[in-house]
């Protein structure tokens, strides 16, 4: 790989960033990759609309975010995995994904087929 570690972990924050933006509607406020051996960590701050802000505010509303939004995502997670494995030229096994409607943030967890981290050791 003729990437650094930084720039590969810019590259996949900037492919979800985008991503986030084109079919969410909307981009996160920050947004952080990280490799970690195996797995790619992504953090998104900053991700609620107004209008998801206010309805966590109203009983019930947490949980009506959190399921509207995993279900958004999961309906695109074989697109999501595409573009990690596209930066990383590894196979994504799996994907989790949890999003907290309190702080708006959504963090991606994708665990990969080979240890990406020990490229760069």
């Amino acid at each position: 790989m003729d990437r650094t570690k930084g720039q590969v972990e810019a590259a996949i924050t900037e492919a979800i960033t985008r991503f986030e933006r084109e079919y969410l509607g909307r981009g996160p406020r920050e947004a952080k990759a990280y490799i970690l051996d195996d797995m790619v960590l992504v953090r998104l701050t900053g991700i609620l609309s107004p209008a998801e802000r206010q309805l966590s505010d109203e009983s019930g509303g947490i949980e009506m975010i959190k399921q509207m939004r995993s279900r958004l995502v999961e309906s695109c997670s074989d697109d999501l995995e595409a573009l990690v494995e596209e930066e990383v030229d590894l196979e994504v096994v799996s994907m989790h994904t949890d999003i907290s409607a309190q702080t708006g943030e959504r963090v991606f967890v994708f665990v990969l087929s080979g240890d990406l981290a020990s490229r760069w050791e």
